[in-house]
């Protein structure tokens, strides 16, 4: 007998045990067959529409109240830690860096600057310094973004005449290297400057450029769950990704920086780039260390960044990169914009912007000029953001004006020399460097773990926390959701009722094809059947007879009802569920450019759940109880939307098969939910569900310890034996 059979078996009798005062006979109540499906049309779901890329439209509203926006920051600033990894914060121990091979020039040096950010992840950049200069620094960070060479960038004689000839550049060294100069100036200017590489560019340890921006192919040799690299289904499990690395170094250069006694704490400045605008915004909004900040060509309602470094799942599904710069408010923002995706920064994001600032009570700290050259980091926009930084940072600067300087050669400007030689950028590096960020996450998610009543609150806050993003939704609000019925049809003399429809959530513009078996001695409890094949899963396999199990539950006064989860039963054409998870048309094989704009599948079925239980639990007709069954595969979602909406169902009963998310391998696979696996895989996502009652089949006390060792399990978890249609039952029944 199948696990799927012997569960189905269990759940009819935990609702027959309930009843235990029904005296219609089941089989005599389903004397005739029924119809589980429709025929239905396609349901008329926002979700079939298509999916959302990174070119799609991402306007920013700004809230009515400054209380609205602090809860939706903390909201979003939650979703980006999630996203690149950070939930909650890794360990940030003091940083020994390597600070050698110093260049003087004439009114400043250059050091060179080495450290860990992590085992096995390098932060390798140049340090400029006034020369000369006493006290604290204000201090600017400079991630650089996409330039050829990073650090080393060079125009060439080409771009820099055309540079010259459009007025985007007026002196030719100044011109030619770009990113050297805006440190140039600043040094000259006052400040301490870091500009640091991103990964695999200029010296860009631990990776390779064509790796961390370039990644098109998944690499089955690193894809298995015990060998594992960046891009991968496990990385993603671990929500371990470029963009979160490259974070982590950006924060961890921020720390480093800090940490120098010449450093001015109370003055930090923060620029960059396209990719280092990226930067920018990201590390200020999860930073309020940062004072100042201007990301250049980067902020915008359109276009939100096409490499593989900025982006990450779940990052910008419902934001975008105008909410992002609009999570430092008040500290001081200004962006520029240029004929690239930013071309409408001052009529589409910088009003809204300015709306948020004026209702926190500083709109002159934002400040967005569109100016008509290409892509670029020019002259017009460096002067742009020196003011800015004048003017915020307090550097007191009666007049700026960029000079020319002698640029560093890129023997000058590496920082590997035959004393400092640079790692290996190899396959075997990558997993070690993964596998340690890994170890550390899991020993500080472990300390998490629930041992006695107190401890819970902070398990749900972190963990919990790491769910909400993930599924990204609650149970929706009494009233949100409609039924749209199709047809009823009553059997055996008024017995029970068929109702087949539409389950609706108008606000999300979602529709889900629904069956209710409704009986006639309604005992106003309702159980609500989740199935990974859709609402068939009530039904025999010809279709039309209800399970013998359907058939106890309805006669012991239960209603059942049950959805097609997205993309099962009649949301695909042969009833069938899809076999992978839908991705945007992007060539590159990087979940991120579909995850990070659009819920995974694994999710949107969670969603579907939490529409169905909201249904019933604020029905017009009041149940006194819920109960929430799964097996045939939707155990996972199950336990997910019962761990959101717990409070409001009286018990969850499941058959989970076995599964574990660490299991898999592919990137499209239909159960792919980044985190999983960080956050504690099913286990932990079972203890989110306590204090509810809950029975667990397909698992034992070895699977489970997570859940086990929690408070209040033993009273509330009963694991269902792989045995006897008499002990399931009784052990299901004790859970009613």
């Amino acid at each position: 007998m199948t696990s799927s059979a012997l569960n189905r078996r269990a759940l009819l009798q935990l609702s027959a045990a309930v009843a235990a005062g029904s005296v219609l006979p089941a089989e005599a109540l389903f004397a005739a067959t029924v119809s589980s499906a429709g025929p239905f049309a396609l349901p008329n779901d926002s979700r079939l529409q298509g999916l959302k890329d990174l070119n799609g439209y991402f306007p920013f509203t700004a809230p009515a109240t400054a209380a609205a926006w602090n809860q939706r920051k903390q909201q979003v600033i939650r979703q980006i830690q999630v996203a690149l990894g950070l939930w909650p914060m890794p360990a940030r121990p003091a940083i020994q860096a390597t600070v050698h091979g110093r260049v003087e020039r004439d009114d400043y040096t250059v050091d060179r600057v080495i450290f860990e950010s992590a085992p096995g992840l390098l932060v390798t950049g140049s340090l400029y310094l006034p020369k000369n200069a006493t006290g604290k620094l204000p201090t600017v960070l400079c991630p650089h973004g996409h330039w050829a060479n990073g650090r080393f960038h060079d125009h060439g004689d080409k771009t820099i005449e055309q540079e010259l000839a459009s007025g985007g550049e007026t002196d030719p060294v100044c011109g030619r290297h770009p990113l050297q100069s805006r440190c140039v100036q600043l040094a000259r200017m006052g400040c301490m400057v870091f500009i640091y590489d991103m990964l695999g560019y200029a010296d860009g340890g631990s990776l390779t450029q064509e790796l961390a921006h370039g990644f098109a192919k998944q690499r089955p040799d690193l894809s298995s769950p015990e060998r594992w690299g960046l891009f991968s289904a496990q990385s993603e499990l671990r929500c371990l990704n470029v963009m979160g690395l490259q974070t982590w170094n950006s924060l961890r250069a921020l720390d480093w920086i800090m940490s120098r006694p010449d450093c001015d704490t109370t003055r930090i400045g923060c620029t960059g780039a396209s990719g280092g605008g990226t930067q920018t915004f990201i590390l200020t909004a999860l930073d309020e260390r940062v004072t100042a900040a201007f990301p250049a060509v980067m902020v915008s309602t359109a276009m939100q960044g096409g490499c593989t470094c900025e982006n990450a799942s779940y990052l910008r599904v419902e934001t975008g990169n105008i909410e992002f710069a609009a999570l430092a408010a008040p500290r001081p923002v200004a962006m520029s914009g240029a004929d690239d995706w930013t071309v409408d920064i001052e009529t589409k994001g910088f009003p809204e912007l300015r709306q948020l600032y004026s209702l926190l009570g500083a709109p002159d700290n934002v400040q967005a000029r569109y100016r008509k050259f290409p892509h670029n980091y020019n002259l017009p926009s460096r002067m742009m953001m020196y003011e800015w930084f004048n003017q915020h940072l307090k550097l007191g600067i009666s007049e700026i004006r960029e000079r020319s300087y002698q640029p560093l050669t890129r023997d000058e400007a590496t920082v590997f020399t035959a004393d400092h030689p640079a790692p290996p950028k190899t396959a075997d590096s990558e997993v070690a460097m993964l596998q340690a960020f890994d170890a550390a996450s899991r020993q500080q998610l472990e300390k998490l773990l629930p041992r006695n009543a107190a401890d819970l609150p902070e398990f749900r806050r972190v963990i919990g926390g790491a769910l909400e993003v993930m599924i990204g939704r609650s149970l929706p609000t009494a009233g949100s959701t409609t039924f749209e019925k199709l047809d009823q049809t009553a059997h055996d003399n008024d017995s029970w009722t068929l109702f087949r429809g539409l389950l609706k959530l108008t606000a999300r513009g979602e529709e889900l094809p629904c069956v209710w078996l409704l009986p006639a001695n309604w005992n106003r409890e309702a159980v609500l059947w989740a199935d990974g094949q859709g609402k068939r899963g009530l039904f025999a396999a010809d279709g039309s007879t209800p399970l013998a199990a359907i058939r106890k539950l309805v006669a012991a006064g239960y209603a059942v009802g049950a959805v097609d989860l997205y993309l099962t039963g009649d949301f695909t054409p042969d009833g069938k569920p899809v076999s992978e998870q839908p991705r945007v048309n992007n060539p590159r094989e990087f979940a991120g450019y579909t995850l990070g704009y659009n819920h995974p599948l694994f999710s949107q079925r969670v969603h579907d759940l939490l529409t169905l239980i909201s249904s019933a639990v604020f029905h017009e007709r009041q149940p006194a109880k819920v109960h929430l069954l799964a097996l045939n595969g939707a155990a996972p979602h199950a336990i997910c939307a019962a761990a959101l909406a717990h409070d409001k169902l009286a018990s969850l009963a499941v058959d989970t098969q076995g599964f574990r998310f660490g299991s898999m391998t592919q990137i499209r696979d239909v159960n792919l939910l980044p985190g999983a696996v960080k956050y504690g895989d099913l286990p932990s996502l079972l203890t989110l569900c306590l204090p509810l009652r809950t029975a667990v089949a397909g698992e034992s006390k070895e699977t489970l310890g997570t859940l086990l060792q929690a408070p209040g399990a033993a009273s509330r978890v009963t694991l269902l034996p792989a045995g006897g249609p008499d002990a399931l039952a009784a052990t299901l029944a004790s859970q009613a």
